[in-house]
């Protein structure tokens, strides 16, 4: 979910790196080298005295025409690049070749006699919607409501530190830190396109446009995504705000309920949101309880993150993902000690509460223990299947962290061991004594989901400290139990009931077939002079023939590259199925999987069938579900459930009483 952020700080880094190399370090070699003039001078050898003065101007000199030579190549080979395949796209005609753009499903829908009757509401995940800034420090002259999140990223070529300093909120409240304010970008615009070129919302709402929607019948409920849930409310009143727009549109629409569309992320915002309008004030919006049977037609979770999802938790731990792991392992300097590319990422992302909201929820009944879980035997794509794939075992997915060959590690990074060139980062790992990381981390040391937990609290007390005050990770035993009522529970769905409200659909419609992060194989990090994260991805941990889904420290099962199935679908598939306790009103629920398919070359951009996360949004056959819910059509009239996936299997296997 954060690998958005890991590029744009790598491309810090990289900046960073180059100012380093040409301008400070030289700078310093200048500041020895007259130091060195002064020492020599007057002294009775004065050829020796001239050597000294001369050597080192020249390196340096030599070292910025090398930095700056490198530097305006890579640019300049990026830029023609691009300028030349922007080029070609627009300069040959669409149907060159008999290739010719697909007709957009809102067209097709609409000539099929389709229009606009259900308001729709559009709810972005964590890291889509644009953020800009309102106050800032000195460093942001010039900023004011420009975007520091979405759009062009501009200033983090120009201001890398100050960007990073605007983006991060107040360790102890959760809240901005004093003399920053930086708010969602309201409107369409907030999460139409993440980054030029790069839709997110746009093809949906193009669509949607073709149906006959606009401003008046479509939202974008754009929220602070680096908050938690309830505390958007406190500071921005966005849940006051997104009740009295689903009352407006419906009582401007006909009185058509209102089909609300969430992503990611978002599916989770919305849960809370559920909960929250139907709560007494002043914790709750005051809506009652027969709120949401009034207003809401449909929800139509998209790559919903209902469970959580495991990356989140190698964020918290070393700020790392596959990805990460995998540049690490081919570029090690480019994450590596100086810079501090990857302290930076976490002393931003362990001040957003968002984050703990994305940890597994529902303990090792869902997630697995030591010994199994619900996903082993699994097939990967990793690899052809073999002979051996069905007697897989042994945990490795219930062991969502892991540690192995540890002992051949015994020094441990602190922060004394730093040289002077080091700046201090702020991690919560400069708090935890040698001898924690230690016991951590021993030989063969596992964690499942519930210890899990105690190791976050032992590495990021602050962190979980203030998160967990807003939310929850559990499984419910008694719903009726009053706690339940309190607003950190109202984001799991394992620790909350859907609202009355039994003409009311729910999808989970989401993309399968892509390999997905799902647990993490770990070492203690090599000692370095400014390293302060003392645990890594093992890149190096590969399962080889008999175990096919461990790649690179991490092991992988069925998904949409980020979300899981078994986080996805498995509440449209067991937990809300029927009447349940967690659905005491019986909800129709649906399973609405899409098999991604890659684009078959360049001209299809990133695919009309993918079920990637993100570039699912694009995907043609999950447009026309959308559309037809909200033009006014029910689950079983679009084709009820479909599955490609196992999650019906390990839905069975997950023994929880319902």
């Amino acid at each position: 979910v954060h690998s958005f952020l890991y590029t744009f700080l790598v491309m810090a880094s990289s900046i960073l790196r180059f100012r380093k190399l040409c301008f400070l370090e030289p700078a310093k070699s200048e500041q020895k080298g007259g130091r060195k003039k002064r020492k020599s001078h007057g002294s009775d050898d004065d050829d020796d005295s001239l050597v000294e003065e001369n050597k080192p101007n020249k390196k340096p000199q030599n070292r910025i025409i090398k930095c700056i030579d490198s530097c305006c190549w890579l640019i300049g080979f990026i830029c023609s690049t691009w300028w030349l395949l922007l080029f070609l796209y627009y300069s040959f005609p669409s149907n060159l070749l008999g290739l010719q753009s697909p007709e957009l499903p809102g067209t097709r829908l609409r000539r099929e006699g389709l229009t606009a009757l259900h308001p729709v509401i559009l709810v972005p995940g964590t890291v889509t919607g644009g953020l800009e800034l309102w106050e800032g420090r000195a460093c942001s002259d010039g900023l004011f409501r420009h975007r520091l999140w979405g759009g062009s990223f501009t200033e983090i070529f120009k201001r890398p530190m100050c960007w990073l300093e605007h983006l991060s909120l107040d360790n102890e409240t959760g809240f901005d830190p004093p003399g920053i304010r930086v708010r969602a970008v309201p409107g369409l615009v907030a999460a139409d396109y993440f980054a030029p070129g790069y839709f997110v919302w746009a093809i949906l709402i193009e669509n949607l446009a073709r149906l006959g929607y606009e401003g008046k019948n479509m939202y974008m409920a754009a929220y602070d995504w680096r908050l938690a849930f309830q505390n958007t409310e406190v500071r921005d009143q966005t849940l006051s705000r997104l009740k009295s727009k689903i009352e407006q549109m419906y009582a401007t629409n006909g009185e058509n309920k209102v089909v609300v569309v969430p992503h990611s992320m978002g599916v989770n915002y919305f849960l809370h949101f559920m909960k929250w309008v139907e709560a007494p004030m002043p914790m709750g919006g005051g809506g009652g309880r027969r709120w949401c049977r009034k207003y809401l037609k449909a929800v139509v979770n998209i790559a919903p993150a209902f469970l959580g999802v495991p990356k989140s938790v190698a964020s918290v731990l070393s700020a790392e993902s596959k990805d990460v792991a995998f540049v690490r392992s081919m570029a090690p300097g480019l994450l590596g000690s100086g810079l501090q590319t990857l302290e930076h990422v976490m002393r931003v992302t362990r001040t957003w509460d968002s984050v703990v909201s994305l940890l597994p929820k529902g303990g090792e009944a869902l997630w697995g223990d030591l010994h199994s879980s619900p996903e082993d035997h699994h097939v990967c794509n990793l690899r052809k299947p073999s002979s051996s794939d069905n007697q897989r075992g042994g945990g490795g997915y219930g062991r969502i962290v892991s540690f192995h060959e540890t002992s051949s590690l015994d020094a441990l990074p602190t922060l004394q061991s730093w040289n002077g060139s080091c700046r201090k980062v702020w991690t919560e790992y400069d708090e935890v004594s040698p001898e924690t990381i230690r016991r951590i981390s021993e030989d063969k040391a596992a964690y499942t989901v519930e210890s899990l937990l105690d190791l976050l609290r032992w590495v990021a007390p602050k962190m979980m400290k203030r998160a967990e005050a807003h939310f929850s990770h559990g499984l419910a035993d008694d719903l009726n139990d009053p706690k339940y009522d309190h607003y950190k529970y109202w984001s799991n769905p394992l620790e909350t009931k859907l609202p009355h409200a039994p003409e009311m659909e729910i999808y989970c419609s989401y993309g399968v077939g892509i390999p997905t992060e799902r647990s993490y194989v770990y070492k203690r990090s090599q000692p370095s002079g400014c390293r302060s994260i003392p645990f890594q991805i093992d890149s190096s941990a590969d399962g080889g023939p008999n175990d096919g889904c461990l790649k690179g420290g991490v092991y992988f099962v069925d998904g949409d590259e980020t979300v899981s199935v078994l986080s996805a679908g498995f509440m449209c598939a067991k937990g809300w199925r029927g009447k349940t306790k967690f659905n005491p009103s019986g909800i129709a629920t649906y399973v609405r999987e899409y098999k991604h398919k890659a684009p078959a070359n360049l001209l299809e951009g990133r695919g009309t069938e993918s079920g990637g996360h993100v570039d699912i949004m694009g995907n043609v056959g999950l447009i026309e579900e959308i559309l037809r819910v909200a033009a006014g059509a029910n689950g079983e009239e679009i084709g009820g459930d479909r599955i490609y996936s196992e999650i019906m299997n390990i839905s069975d296997k997950v023994k929880i009483r319902l």
